[in-house]
């Protein structure tokens, strides 16, 4: 049954059907065909009512295809709007019509999951997701390629494991639907399976290593694409597993957002830096489907929301300075901010707005977890999350600092102002990073549970803690400025299981290939032997009595060693 004749039709199956258009028409039409399809679907999420579904049979299951509730509604707008920006960044940095196709199924399929209205839906869209994703990373060739294998392993491992919590949770409700287990997915081992599977995608610490391994390697507009789908549909999915928290979850999400702000700090990749930085952010969120509250859980949507427009900004202005430059190595850049000031500014607004500076949209929402674990009296994690917010300040002053403002830029390329496109699609983000900041009702109004907490932004204590993480931040650098420009690339845990997952699938390789080889020798010399046997029969005869022979004389040998153990 379906709501509404075309607001019930899925907006990620349209994503898709614009997909396969931007791929065969030519560059600019194909563009311009995904940035309009984008636009309209999220008008579409927009006006779709509460409630708006579109059911039917999965193989053979009950299924919901498309569900709109205050929670998927959210996500899938943010989505939807961010897309139609990556889109007109594509077109301004040369991407080509491919690589923006390619871009726009991993969309939809994103998209896909976060408006399934059950779990076998969700779970088949996890996986195109995955598919999606890793062809999108394939695509710009070289080191990519190799990133793209280890990803596709991380995330079929994690896929597999969401399967089987899937199932298994069916068996113990007896149906897919997300309305016939209010509290989430049923059962310990379930809730365990899904939660290392969906941890992958969140970047669990051990779980992580493939997004500083995968993000930094392709496009520099597919890195926009990337920094926001993977990470943040994990976290939808995580909500609907635990709707009403997990004390394990949560302090998982502390634990990422010190770990991911301590890793960042030591990169000089830009892109490496920033992909620590959507695991260390992204525990948030995690932190705020924990906790569990009303207000947790608003605020780990509403920092879903606004780390997608900081983080894909952030992404932007790094690619805006790959584009002029040529370099991704922060100590090899310096001064750019006389060259590229739109690009500077930008990346200021997103920087402070990433760092939960008072007035940027991050403040709001940031404040809103810390605020919540707080008043649940979780004081082990309201202090990792403020330690990753100092984090967070002394990161990205390194990386203002040494990519805008550190001497003159003495590289080779010539450097001037991103293109206007690309200026525009920075602007239009920047903007909504500081109407947000200043007008934190208008983000209320767009998140889930409205009215069922209370939360103000500007008082004196959230004021004074925001500006008390920026001094820190500020402190933090000047003393350890030194140090950490003598850091050169920080080997992660990849560096131990990529060398053994390699060698081991190797060796098994080499094991089954030995074996297999082994056995065709044998069959082979048991046919030549046949083929002998027919065509001279006495040779059969002084065989058998050959091989009879030495039975008889291995039987006594092991009669007389039994014998001599005393077993016989």
């Amino acid at each position: 049954m379906a709501s509404g004749p075309l607001t019930a039709f899925p907006p990620g199956l349209l994503v898709l059907a614009a997909a396969l258009a931007t791929g065969l028409a030519g560059r600019r039409l194909g563009h311009l065909l995904g940035g309009l399809t984008t636009a309209l679907v999220t008008v579409w999420i927009w006006v779709a009512p509460a409630g708006t579904h579109l059911s039917g049979q999965l193989f053979g299951f009950d299924a919901v295809f498309f569900a709109v509730d205050p929670f998927s509604r959210v996500v899938g707008l943010v989505f939807a709007f961010i897309a139609t920006v990556a889109v007109t960044y594509s077109w301004a940095t040369g991407a080509s019509n491919r690589q923006t196709a390619y871009a726009l199924t991993y969309v939809g399929s994103s998209i896909g999951t976060v408006f399934a209205g059950d779990w076998l839906t969700m779970a088949v869209w996890l996986e195109a997701m995955a598919v999606t994703s890793t062809i999108l990373v394939w695509d710009y060739g070289g080191e990519a390629i190799r990133a793209g294998f280890r990803y596709a392993l991380l995330h079929g491992i994690g896929g597999s494991l969401v399967l089987a919590a899937v199932a298994w949770h069916y068996v113990a409700v007896g149906s897919f639907l997300l309305s016939a287990a209010p509290g989430g997915m049923a059962g310990t081992i379930p809730q365990v399976l899904l939660a290392v599977g969906i941890g992958v995608n969140v970047g669990f610490i051990g779980l992580h290593a493939w997004l500083p391994d995968t993000y930094p390697r392709p496009h520099i507009a597919a890195s926009v694409f990337l920094c926001v789908y993977t990470t943040k549909t994990g976290v939808y999915v995580m909500y609907r597993a635990f709707p009403e928290g997990n004390l394990w979850v949560a302090y998982m999400g502390g634990a990422m957002a010190v770990f991911g702000a301590g890793a960042a700090l030591l990169q000089n990749d830009m892109r490496r830096l920033l992909s620590y930085h959507i695991q260390s952010q992204v525990g948030y969120m995690v932190a705020g489907v924990g906790i569990g509250s009303a207000l947790a859980t608003a605020g780990a949507f509403g920092h879903v929301f606004n780390h997608i427009l900081y983080k894909s900004l952030l992404f932007m202005t790094a690619g805006a300075v790959v584009y002029q430059t040529g370099e991704e190595n922060l100590k090899k850049l310096g001064g750019l901010a006389r060259k590229m000031p739109v690009t500077a500014a930008a990346f200021t607004i997103a920087a402070l707005a990433i760092a939960g500076f008072p007035g940027f949209n991050g403040f709001v929402s940031k404040g809103m977890v810390i605020g919540a674990a707080h008043y649940e009296h979780l004081d082990a994690l309201w202090y990792l999350l403020l330690l990753g917010g100092v984090g967070t300040f002394l990161s990205f002053i390194k990386f203002g600092y040494y990519a805008f403002l550190h001497g003159p830029y003495e590289g080779d390329a010539e450097v001037s102002s991103a293109p206007r496109v690309q200026q525009l699609a920075m602007g239009s983000v920047a903007v909504l990073l500081v109407f947000f900041g200043v007008v934190p009702d208008a983000l209320f109004a767009i998140l889930p549970l409205e009215g069922a907490y209370e939360f103000h932004t500007f008082t004196l204590g959230h004021v004074g803690e925001g500006l008390a993480l920026a001094a820190a931040g500020v402190v933090g650098f000047l003393v350890l400025k030194k140090p950490l420009s003598k850091v050169g690339r920080v080997p992660d845990i990849d560096a131990v299981y990529n060398p053994i997952a390699f060698y081991g699938t190797r060796a098994v390789v080499h094991a089954v290939t030995e074996t297999y080889a082994a056995v065709d020798r044998a069959v082979v010399a048991v046919v030549e032997r046949g083929i002998e046997f027919r065509a001279d029969p006495a040779l059969l005869s002084r065989y058998r009595a050959n091989v009879g022979g030495s039975i008889f004389i291995l039987m006594v040998v092991l009669a007389g060693v039994l014998a001599w153990l005393g077993i016989v």
